[in-house]
């Protein structure tokens, strides 16, 4: 009995040898260990827990479900000192872990990431918040190692934990961090749980981001992508989903990340250009000229910089007086510089479309011209050439309908709802160049394209070319059609009326003038049509009272009718 006895006895203070440790490492080690306070949209207390760093760059990881919710975050370290958390690094609910970011502190002791995962059998140390001088950790086994993927392992332990601890660091004998304590099931179970540290470490924002529900229940901002394209992403993508104080905080992140990239200065730029922030041009010109000074890849940033120029002039109403320094003629200057150091379609393009905005159609079309020797050539290049050509003073018409016929046989088949522009584009040329019937298969084509979406403005143009053809009953079709979609348009129904009158309809055109007048008492054409459509039914009393009214409204062609109808 006595020897059961010692036995028991012998094990117990062996149990809490074990349990209560201090490692020759575990005194420095702790100063990486810190309390976190996390506070709600009402800047209320919403919990506390426990995290620690893991590199010199104030990265550091605790566990989701503190932070899921929270608007803000401080941390208070093993000398009571506190920092804000700055910005959210990673996050990932199912795992149950979270990395953010706090300022750098020079002095700060980080935990090294273990460089193996720990073995099944291994003794390990929870590693506590203490702002005690004497530190005690307490050990526990490896019971099991599972692997989650990318060098990344998740630990089952023989240890009792409790809530105090969730998510303080477990080390291994040489005093590195192999994971962080997680959320037991029960403060009485002897078995707990670890999320590797690596993990952890890996976690990181990405440029589709935005769309995580993870990272956007945490109310924290968000770090940008260690990749500078996926960063530069992530800024673009970030624009419009952020309030200007934290997108422009967003984008000074960025600059400091990426000091050598242009991206940052320009995207600031065209914030403050885009958004109309007039008090701010000055610093968006300042910005502007940085990205060309800082780049590599001057042509390039010169074209960015010419296509924002050009963007804001087309932008800028004619009754406003645009910001001085970004004029057409700057805009075209950088461009030319871009193409001397290196010539590019699109930059030969943009020259055009800078050219054609001043009204230098000649030349825009020269550029145009150039660019559609390129393999860049297709329907919106010969489109612009096409423009171009029509605006410049003595152009063949016959010409520019042949840069449209250029532009539309690169049209891909079946055709998209964009080449409507083209046939309509092409449609009005032919009509301008009394190619009629020409005009109306185009239109033809228009609307098969556009279907449904077709309007009366559509129906009343295409109704008028087919009258110069003589196509009488697709005319009458689709005047109908125009005044079915535009029930109160005047001009549509006198047109209507006059269809009616060309092609002997009395009673129809006779219906279409009364309700022009019904529309319009004002309107002197209408009045004179409707004289004359009871004129030729012989109708004269009325006729007559209706050419007295044309001419009280000043209208001048009813003289020769009350000549002919009412003497």
């Amino acid at each position: 009995m006595k020897r059961t006895i010692w036995t028991v006895a012998c094990c117990l203070l062996t149990m809490l040898a074990s349990a209560q440790v201090t490692p020759k490492w575990a005194e420095k080690a702790k100063k990486a260990v810190f309390s976190i306070v996390t506070y709600d949209k009402d800047n209320q207390m919403k919990g506390t827990g426990n995290g620690f760093y893991i590199d010199a760059q104030g990265t550091a990881l605790s566990d989701y479900t503190l932070f899921e919710g929270a608007e803000r975050a401080v941390i208070i370290n093993s000398e009571g000192k506190q920092s804000e958390v700055t910005r959210i690094a990673g996050a990932n609910s199912m795992y149950d872990i979270v990395k953010f970011m706090t300022p750098i502190d020079k002095k700060q002791i980080t935990l090294n990431l273990a460089s193996q995962p720990a073995k099944v059998g291994e003794t390990v140390y929870l590693l506590p918040y203490s702002t005690q001088k004497a530190t005690t950790c307490q050990t526990g086994k490896v019971t099991a190692v599972d692997s989650i993927g990318n060098n990344s392992f998740y630990y089952t332990l023989e240890m009792k934990t409790g809530e105090k601890t969730v998510s303080c660091p477990i080390m291994n004998a040489n005093g590195e961090v192999l994971g962080l304590i997680q959320k037991n099931a029960s403060d009485e179970s002897t078995e707990s749980y670890a999320i590797g540290a690596g993990y952890g470490a890996s976690l990181s924002v990405s440029a589709l981001s935005m769309n995580d529900v993870a990272l956007n229940s945490i109310g924290i901002k968000k770090a940008l992508p260690d990749n500078e394209e996926q960063a530069f992403v992530f800024l673009h993508m970030s624009s419009g989903q952020m309030n200007e104080e934290d997108y422009l905080e967003l984008i000074q992140d960025f600059m400091i990340q990426f000091p050598n990239s242009y991206d940052g200065y320009l995207q600031r730029a065209l914030y403050f250009i885009e958004n109309k922030k007039a008090d701010r041009y000055a610093q968006a010109d300042e910005d502007l000229k940085k990205a060309i000074e800082i780049s590599n890849k001057k042509a390039e940033v010169k074209h960015h910089v010419a296509k924002a120029i050009y963007a804001y002039r087309l932008s800028v109403p004619e009754n406003e007086t645009p910001f001085e320094s970004w004029t057409y003629e700057r805009a075209l200057n950088l461009i030319r510089e871009a193409i001397q150091e290196d010539e590019q379609a699109l930059y030969l393009q943009m020259e055009g479309d800078i050219l054609f905005a001043n009204k230098n159609y000649a030349e825009a079309f020269n550029s145009f011209d150039k660019v559609n020797k390129t393999p860049m050539a297709g329907p919106a290049t010969f489109y612009s050439a096409a423009k171009a050509k029509q605006m410049t003073e003595g152009s063949d018409i016959n010409e520019v309908i042949a840069l449209m016929d250029s532009a539309i046989v690169r049209l891909s088949k079946p055709y998209l709802t964009e080449a409507a522009a083209y046939f309509y584009e092409r449609a009005t040329l032919k009509a301008d160049a009394k190619k009629y019937r020409e005009a109306v298969l185009d239109y033809n084509q228009f609307e098969e394209i556009v279907g449904s979406n077709a309007t009366a403005a559509f129906y009343f143009e295409r109704e008028q070319v087919e009258m110069q053809c003589r196509m009488y009953q697709q005319a009458l079709n689709d005047i109908n059609k125009a005044a079915e979609l535009a029930p109160d348009n005047v001009d549509i129904w006198l047109e209507k009326g006059a269809v009616h009158l060309r092609v002997n309809q009395l009673d129809e055109a006779l219906s279409a003038f009364q309700k022009v007048v019904s529309l319009d008492n004002q309107s002197a054409p209408g009045y004179r049509l409707l004289g004359y459509a009871q004129a030729l039914k012989k109708m004269n009393k009325e006729a007559c009272a209706n050419f007295d009214k044309a001419k009280s409204l000043g209208d001048t062609l009813v003289d020769k009718l009350i000549e002919k109808y009412c003497k």
